[in-house]
């Protein structure tokens, strides 16, 4: 194992202590991200002496601060990046929130007060709008896979695998409200649901693509951009059901049961190889934009150079998605080159 790995599996074992934690190992972490030896300025100054920094990376020259919001789903991802990077530019700080992937495009990017947005779904002709309103201009890049995971509790012993009918009917506004309403033998209970907030790129996503464009999402589920709420709130309800990145199951597996989906083919368990092959019909890419004029900055664009590379590397595995491709990787680094004007 190199040192590099042995960092990154440091890093997610760490966060699978927290994410068992709960909530409060969520919301302690989230945002938090930085590094404590780079300047305080922000202005791509010095930020510091000329010396090693007492910590990660020391002075090579390169200083300043990158601004990450976005999606809670690729958030583990750039959270991940932010840290290797900074061990190696120990005079940039890189600051990463989970905003939701609308959130963080209408609240800070398209508005122009941060560099990057994670997203778990493309971004809209509305939000391209409304950065075009303030002189923002979306790149897009594609950056990892995810298998949308529909999770229950573990004692729900009766229900193993589902179909997008049964779940858009339990998910859709008016749709069923009882487990025995989906199928009769299933208990008359009723279904407790934890799901993303409306600001969320996989809200979006699932609502989309699951539960149908002619009707709406429920708004009787109990929403949250912490997917590790959505984790703790079906631990600790025996009839509970929610929805997630598979990243988060990824780091609970044993706190809930990740269902199957039968998308005509039979049941297929959300895993990274059937995302990866397509058999999972919940499989879904994960992006990220950057704004051009942010990119022009030696500090975003190095960084954004760096999560590229990354992406395409079994560090992304390790926190539970699908990798980019060596294809990919080199598109999207001709893409940031073109951009960037290098």
């Amino acid at each position: 194992m190199t040192r590099q790995q042995e960092r990154v599996s440091g890093m997610v074992s760490r966060r699978n202590f927290v994410a068992a934690a709960g909530t409060a190992g969520i919301l302690g972490m989230a945002g938090c991200t930085e590094n404590t030896d780079a300047g305080t300025d922000g202005d791509g100054g010095d930020g510091g002496d000329d010396g090693d920094g007492g910590g990660g990376g020391g002075s090579d020259g390169l200083s300043g601060t990158v601004v990450i919001k976005g999606s809670s789903t690729v958030f583990p991802v750039s959270d991940t990046f932010a840290e290797l990077f900074m061990e190696e530019h120990g005079e940039v700080n890189v600051t990463v929130d989970s905003t939701g992937s609308g959130g963080g495009f209408k609240n800070h990017f398209c508005p122009g007060e941060s560099d990057l947005n994670g997203a778990s779904r493309p971004i809209k002709d509305s939000e391209v709008e409304q950065c075009g309103e303030n002189d923002v201009e979306p790149v897009e890049f594609r950056i990892a896979g995810d298998a949308l995971t529909m999770a229950v509790n573990n004692d729900a012993d009766w229900v193993d695998c589902v179909t997008p009918e049964e779940m858009s009917r339990i998910w859709r506004d008016g749709g069923a409200e009882q487990w025995s309403d989906v199928r009769d033998e299933w208990p008359d209970e009723e279904i407790v649901l934890y799901g993303p907030a409306e600001t969320s790129g996989t809200y979006d996503w699932f609502n989309e693509n699951v539960v149908g464009e002619d009707v709406q999402h429920t708004a009787r589920h109990q929403p949250t951009e912490e997917d590790d709420t959505i984790v703790q709130g079906i631990q600790d309800n025996e009839y509970a059901m929610g929805y997630f990145g598979y990243a988060y199951y990824n780091s609970n597996p044993d706190l809930v049961k990740a269902l199957e989906v039968d998308g005509g083919d039979g049941c297929t368990e959300p895993s990274l190889a059937n995302a990866k092959d397509g058999s999972y019909p919940m499989a879904r890419p994960l992006f990220m934009y950057a704004s051009e004029e942010s990119l022009q900055r030696e500090e975003v664009y190095e960084f954004m150079k760096f999560y590229l590379n990354e992406a395409e590397t079994d560090t992304v595995q390790e926190i539970g998605y699908v990798p980019s491709s060596a294809d990919l990787r080199d598109e999207n680094l001709q893409k940031l080159e073109e951009v960037a004007g290098e």
